[in-house]
Protein backbone atom coordinates (compact mmCIF):
# COMPACT_ATOMS: atom_id res chain seq x y z
CA UNK A 1 0.00 0.00 0.00
CA UNK A 2 1.57 3.75 -0.94
CA UNK A 3 2.61 5.38 1.92
CA UNK A 4 -0.13 8.43 3.49
CA UNK A 5 1.23 11.59 3.30
CA UNK A 6 -0.47 14.43 5.16
CA UNK A 7 0.43 17.98 4.29
CA UNK A 8 -0.31 21.82 5.37
CA UNK A 9 0.12 25.18 4.83
CA UNK A 10 1.80 27.40 7.28
CA UNK A 11 -1.37 28.88 8.32
CA UNK A 12 -3.49 25.66 8.65
CA UNK A 13 -5.81 27.07 5.78
CA UNK A 14 -5.31 24.47 3.36
CA UNK A 15 -4.41 20.49 4.19
CA UNK A 16 -4.52 17.89 1.56
CA UNK A 17 -3.74 13.95 1.61
CA UNK A 18 -2.19 11.94 -1.31
CA UNK A 19 -0.86 7.96 -1.32
CA UNK A 20 2.59 8.20 -2.89
CA UNK A 21 4.72 5.07 -3.86
CA UNK A 22 7.96 7.45 -4.12
CA UNK A 23 8.00 9.16 -0.80
CA UNK A 24 11.57 9.82 -0.02
CA UNK A 25 12.44 13.41 -0.58
CA UNK A 26 16.10 13.03 -2.46
CA UNK A 27 15.89 15.59 -5.49
CA UNK A 28 16.73 19.35 -4.96
CA UNK A 29 16.15 21.67 -7.90
CA UNK A 30 17.73 24.62 -8.49
CA UNK A 31 15.78 26.53 -11.18
CA UNK A 32 14.73 29.54 -10.57
CA UNK A 33 10.95 28.86 -10.84
CA UNK A 34 11.16 26.38 -7.76
CA UNK A 35 14.08 28.61 -6.08
CA UNK A 36 11.87 31.71 -6.26
CA UNK A 37 8.98 29.90 -5.22
CA UNK A 38 10.51 27.70 -2.56
CA UNK A 39 13.10 29.53 -0.43
CA UNK A 40 15.16 28.15 1.43
CA UNK A 41 18.54 27.03 0.81
CA UNK A 42 18.17 27.80 -2.70
CA UNK A 43 16.21 24.87 -4.19
CA UNK A 44 13.05 23.00 -3.85
CA UNK A 45 12.37 18.85 -2.93
CA UNK A 46 9.24 17.56 -4.90
CA UNK A 47 8.27 14.21 -4.02
CA UNK A 48 5.73 12.13 -6.46
CA UNK A 49 2.17 11.01 -5.70
CA UNK A 50 -1.07 9.11 -7.23
CA UNK A 51 -3.75 12.11 -8.31
CA UNK A 52 -6.52 9.91 -7.69
CA UNK A 53 -6.10 10.37 -4.50
CA UNK A 54 -5.62 13.64 -3.50
CA UNK A 55 -8.25 15.35 -0.96
CA UNK A 56 -7.86 18.90 -0.08
CA UNK A 57 -9.55 20.95 2.49
CA UNK A 58 -9.78 24.51 2.04
CA UNK A 59 -9.38 24.35 -1.74
CA UNK A 60 -11.11 27.68 -1.74
CA UNK A 61 -7.79 29.14 -0.67
CA UNK A 62 -6.00 27.66 -3.07
CA UNK A 63 -3.55 29.94 -5.75
CA UNK A 64 -2.37 28.56 -9.09
CA UNK A 65 0.72 29.94 -10.88
CA UNK A 66 1.95 28.43 -13.71
CA UNK A 67 5.97 29.91 -14.65
CA UNK A 68 6.81 31.66 -17.81
CA UNK A 69 10.06 29.57 -19.12
CA UNK A 70 13.34 31.17 -20.00
CA UNK A 71 15.80 29.76 -20.66
CA UNK A 72 18.68 29.06 -23.69
CA UNK A 73 16.52 26.03 -25.64
CA UNK A 74 13.42 28.52 -26.37
CA UNK A 75 13.96 31.48 -28.44
CA UNK A 76 10.54 33.02 -26.66
CA UNK A 77 9.58 32.52 -23.47
CA UNK A 78 6.59 30.00 -23.23
CA UNK A 79 4.17 29.67 -20.37
CA UNK A 80 4.80 26.12 -18.61
CA UNK A 81 1.81 23.70 -18.54
CA UNK A 82 2.89 22.65 -14.85
CA UNK A 83 0.24 24.34 -11.66
CA UNK A 84 1.81 25.50 -9.05
CA UNK A 85 -0.71 25.30 -5.69
CA UNK A 86 0.31 27.60 -3.15
CA UNK A 87 -2.03 28.97 -0.26
CA UNK A 88 -3.49 32.38 -0.95
CA UNK A 89 -3.56 33.58 2.98
CA UNK A 90 0.17 32.38 4.03
CA UNK A 91 1.72 31.75 0.64
CA UNK A 92 2.94 28.41 1.09
CA UNK A 93 3.43 26.44 -1.78
CA UNK A 94 1.41 23.01 -1.83
CA UNK A 95 2.37 20.94 -4.68
CA UNK A 96 2.63 20.80 -8.59
CA UNK A 97 0.46 19.23 -10.90
CA UNK A 98 1.32 18.91 -14.63
CA UNK A 99 -1.46 17.65 -17.02
CA UNK A 100 1.14 16.16 -19.08
CA UNK A 101 1.11 13.55 -16.80
CA UNK A 102 -2.45 13.24 -15.48
CA UNK A 103 -1.57 10.26 -13.23
CA UNK A 104 0.65 12.34 -10.87
CA UNK A 105 1.18 15.34 -8.23
CA UNK A 106 4.27 16.43 -6.64
CA UNK A 107 3.95 17.87 -3.34
CA UNK A 108 6.76 19.78 -1.79
CA UNK A 109 8.32 18.02 0.74
CA UNK A 110 8.61 20.94 2.30
CA UNK A 111 4.38 20.99 2.67
CA UNK A 112 4.00 17.62 3.71
CA UNK A 113 3.73 17.03 7.70
CA UNK A 114 4.15 13.31 7.95
CA UNK A 115 7.23 11.92 8.76
CA UNK A 116 9.52 11.17 5.71
CA UNK A 117 11.91 8.59 4.87
CA UNK A 118 15.60 9.66 4.35
CA UNK A 119 17.24 9.78 1.35
CA UNK A 120 20.61 7.30 1.01
CA UNK A 121 21.82 9.78 -1.77
CA UNK A 122 20.32 12.82 -3.02
CA UNK A 123 19.81 14.35 -6.82
CA UNK A 124 21.44 17.96 -7.76
CA UNK A 125 19.15 18.72 -10.38
CA UNK A 126 19.09 21.96 -12.81
CA UNK A 127 22.43 23.47 -11.23
CA UNK A 128 22.91 25.33 -14.37
CA UNK A 129 20.07 28.09 -13.16
CA UNK A 130 21.09 27.82 -9.27
CA UNK A 131 21.40 31.54 -7.94
CA UNK A 132 25.00 33.18 -7.02
CA UNK A 133 25.17 32.85 -3.32
CA UNK A 134 23.97 28.70 -3.50
CA UNK A 135 26.47 26.35 -2.47
CA UNK A 136 25.10 22.95 -3.24
CA UNK A 137 26.18 20.59 -0.55
CA UNK A 138 26.86 17.86 -2.49
CA UNK A 139 28.02 14.74 -0.63
CA UNK A 140 29.61 11.55 -1.18
CA UNK A 141 27.11 9.61 -3.35
CA UNK A 142 24.92 12.37 -4.29
CA UNK A 143 24.73 13.00 -8.11
CA UNK A 144 24.55 16.62 -9.67
CA UNK A 145 23.13 17.01 -12.98
CA UNK A 146 23.25 20.77 -15.24
CA UNK A 147 19.79 19.72 -15.97
CA UNK A 148 17.88 16.51 -15.43
CA UNK A 149 18.62 13.36 -14.41
CA UNK A 150 18.11 10.56 -16.38
CA UNK A 151 15.88 8.64 -13.63
CA UNK A 152 12.37 9.27 -13.13
CA UNK A 153 11.18 9.90 -9.34
CA UNK A 154 9.70 6.49 -9.82
CA UNK A 155 12.78 4.36 -11.32
CA UNK A 156 15.00 6.49 -8.81
CA UNK A 157 12.59 5.00 -5.91
CA UNK A 158 12.85 1.39 -7.48
CA UNK A 159 16.69 1.34 -7.96
CA UNK A 160 16.87 2.33 -4.17
CA UNK A 161 14.67 0.07 -2.75
CA UNK A 162 12.82 2.44 -1.32
CA UNK A 163 9.36 2.20 -3.67
CA UNK A 164 6.68 1.40 -1.43
CA UNK A 165 3.69 -0.48 -3.07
Amino acid sequence: MPMLLKGSCRCGAVRFEVQSHTPVPYQLCYCSICRKQQGGGGYAINLGAVTATLKVEGESHLGLYRATVHDDERPQPEVSTAERRFCLKCGAAMWLYDPTWPELVHPFASAIDTDLPVAPQRVHLMLKYKASWVEPDIRPGDTAFELYPPDSIADWHKRHGVWVD
